[in-house]
């Protein structure tokens, strides 16, 4: 068997969906006789299940993982065992031993759609999960769609277009929003379609319990942090997630960890270029 592990510098990388590198062991009656160390060419949470399938990965242990990414792992038979940290080598030696468990951490508030905008890509919060078997022509495999996406108003906020580059995916693996996936299931090559999405389609409602206040004297930097800056902040297991400045006084800071999007309503034209 395969095992991957989120690498950096020899140890466990905590965000799932923006590691540079995996260490890849090959496991032989639970012993490891060889690893290597891979980059992940740059792609996101849900290429990533790809990228370590095509290495013919059967188990993934890592840091922080939202319910995408595990959807999209679990399509592709790789186990996750999340909430690791430290040495690579040993927790994949504490995985054999039966030290390590599979367990549900998960940093459910990252994203890297603030970075990337590529929006249907790397989709962690307001989907529901993508757990009973998908139906449709292209449930299953992998898509290659053009898209444009943009407010009510009409202003755009994403095109693959504009970067002249498809976005892929495997079609009801839980690598999209729900809307967005379920547009594309049944389309044909060649066909474009334009849908309109609710926010319970798309990236869910803003959570109240996700707007927090912290003293700035526990958060050193945070004086030159002004409202609507989008910044990474770590739990108190070190995994990472974005979060906006929403208000700023003398001795406290506003962060809200909801996704960008949440709340909002989403228009999207989409053409399938290829499916794979």
């Amino acid at each position: 068997m395969k095992i991957a592990v989120t690498y950096d510098n020899g140890n466990v990388f905590q965000h799932f969906g923006r590691t540079e590198y995996f260490k890849i062991y090959e496991v032989e009656d639970k012993k490891v006789v060889s690893s290597e160390v891979v980059s992940s060419n740059g792609q996101g949470h849900g290429a990533l299940a790809g990228v370590l399938a095509e290495y013919g990965v059967s188990a993934l242990i890592c840091g922080g993982i939202g319910g995408g990414a595990r959807n999209a792992l679990a399509s592709c038979g790789i186990e996750v065992c999340a909430g690791a940290s430290g040495n690579t080598d040993e927790a994949v030696e504490a995985y054999l031993n039966g030290t390590l468990v599979p367990s549900e951490e998960s940093c459910d508030h990252h994203h890297d759609h603030e970075e990337e905008h590529e929006c249907c890509g790397h989709h962690e919060e307001g989907h529901d999960c993508h757990c009973s078997q998908p139906q449709g022509k292209n449930a299953g495999k992998t898509v290659k769609v053009h898209y444009r996406g943009t407010f009510n108003d009409g202003t755009q906020f994403d095109s693959s277009y504009d970067r002249g580059q498809t976005l892929d995916f495997v079609c009801g693996a839980g690598m999209m929003i729900k809307g967005f996936d379920a547009a594309v299931m049944n389309m044909e090559v060649g066909e474009e379609v334009d849908i309109h999405l609710m926010p319970e389609e798309a990236y869910g409602l803003p959570d109240p319990r996700m707007i927090f206040e912290v003293p700035m004297a526990m958060l050193p930097g945070s004086e030159q942090l002004e409202p609507g800056m989008r910044v990474y902040l770590s739990d108190n297991m070190g995994r990472e997630f974005p979060a906006t400045v929403t208000a700023k006084d003398d001795t406290n800071i506003t962060f809200d960890g909801n996704h960008e999007m949440a709340g909002k309503e989403l228009n999207f034209h989409i053409a399938l270029i290829e499916v794979l």
